[in-house]
């Protein structure tokens, strides 16, 4: 879905320095979305994003999107496969009948 939402983003980098930040995240699916922040971030890492509504889940890195001017933007996939991960996003997203 074309929506945005503003998550915090805690994690490891590329330099193995731990970093908690905002981030934006758009895309938004059931199974993660597309995260941009102003870190280098390593495929397959695991990261922990946490809502507006101080929900949290933890999400990997799978690819990235791109990379402009500082900020880059990742693809990320929940880990859980479970109902905090369904709800994270607070919306429901169309079945696929």
């Amino acid at each position: 879905m074309a929506l945005n939402a503003s998550v915090g983003m805690t994690g490891e980098d590329k330099l193995k320095v731990n970093f908690t930040m905002p981030a934006k995240a758009t895309s938004l699916n059931r199974h993660g979305a597309a995260v941009q922040l102003s870190r280098d971030l390593p495929v397959g890492s695991v990261v922990t994003l946490k809502n507006q509504r101080g929900a949290e889940v933890s999400a990997r890195i799978v690819s990235v999107i791109a990379a402009k001017q500082g900020i880059s933007t990742y693809g990320v996939e929940f880990v859980e496969k479970d109902e905090k991960s369904t709800q994270f996003w607070g919306i429901s997203f169309p079945t696929n009948s």
